[in-house]
């Protein structure tokens, strides 16, 4: 059995990589893709994705037991990629991760082989969806939007612009697995 390979999806907030996370979740099972839950310390009932809501005490004891492949704090709080993820891969699986543009190059060393994801929108798009989900204040929001041109994209990178159809940008990733881009 060969290896699987790591696609590690990262973007800006409101790019819409949750919802193409969710769309290819439940479209991919078939073709064998399986997308790791994050552990965020943030509570599981606070919107966005569905991830494993940790405390503090709890994701640092986790993290002292040598139980994240991947860690990294954004935006006040801690978010963690299990070592689960090794295990899967391993096993043949193709494994999508949330991952962020912050942690990229440890989760290069990490895992050497990963596919880096980028998924992008227009920063309307971006400013209209923060707006949206009615979580950030008006002036994170104009930080959030002026920061997309601070991270170049990875060497590398398959890019999906996530400004129209959902279907159409997480049917993209999930042709782009199948095929081993």
């Amino acid at each position: 059995m060969s290896d699987g390979r790591l696609f590690y999806v990262m973007g800006p907030s409101g790019a819409g990589k949750d919802s193409v996370l969710a769309w290819v979740r439940e479209h991919g099972i078939a073709h064998g893709v399986l997308c790791a839950h994050r552990y965020i310390t943030r509570p599981a009932h606070a919107g966005g994705e569905n991830h494993v809501a940790l405390s503090e005490a709890e994701f640092q004891s986790r993290d002292q037991r040598g139980l994240f492949a991947l860690t990294w704090q954004a935006h006040g709080l801690h978010y963690g990629i299990g070592n689960e993820v090794a295990h899967w891969l391993a096993r043949g699986a193709n494994v999508l991760v949330n991952g962020s543009r912050d942690a990229f190059h440890r989760a290069c060393e990490k895992f050497p082989t990963l596919q880096p994801v980028l998924i992008t929108a227009s920063p309307e798009c971006i400013a209209q969806r923060l707006t949206a989900r009615g979580r950030e204040s008006q002036a994170d929001i104009d930080a959030r939007v002026a920061r997309i041109a601070a991270y170049p994209v990875p060497s590398g990178s398959m890019v999906i612009c996530n400004d129209g159809c959902l279907a159409d940008a997480g049917a993209t990733l999930l042709q782009a697995i199948r095929l081993g881009h």
